[in-house]
């Protein structure tokens, strides 16, 4: 399995610093609902504490959690690929603090420094893989937990 990637702590100093000149710090009391699925997806945040549920909507009155992210976890990859919209719902499910960064801006700064760019967009791949990894391992642990509970 992959290892979970911080976005603040990978990337290089330099490369940290001009990123972290965008940033904006922010709170979500408990329960907040930060973003739903299909909204706008124009910025991403870095949890400073507290933590997020990321959920999907199965039903029209079912939501299932596909993952909780911590301190240091990036919250919110939508703003770097079209169509710009969020994939998951994001609910605080404690008390939250961020730093937030605008998408656009983010992704100007990228262009200004290819190399920052480059840094960050392999960071996202290697949290999204780690991500997909983990899910895909929750996927396979009910499945198995299913077929040994269902009569033969």
């Amino acid at each position: 399995m992959t290892k979970a990637i911080k976005l603040l702590t990978a990337l290089p100093q330099a490369q940290r610093e001009r990123l972290m000149e965008l940033a904006k710090e922010v709170s979500f009391p408990e329960d907040t609902h930060i973003f739903e699925a299909g909204g706008t997806a124009d910025r991403f945040w870095v949890i400073r504490s507290g933590a997020v549920h990321l959920d999907q909507q199965v039903t029209s009155r079912q939501r299932v959690t596909v993952a909780t992210l911590g301190a240091g976890d990036m919250l919110g990859w939508s703003w770097l690929f079209p169509p710009y919209q969020w994939d998951f719902g994001a609910v605080a499910f404690s008390n939250v603090r961020a730093y937030e960064f605008d998408g656009p801006s983010v992704l100007g700064l990228c262009v200004e420094d290819p190399l920052l760019g480059l840094s960050l967009v392999r960071t996202v791949a290697e949290i999204l893989a780690h991500r997909l990894e983990t899910t895909r391992g929750k996927l396979m642990e009910q499945y198995t937990m299913r077929r040994r509970s269902s009569p033969i």
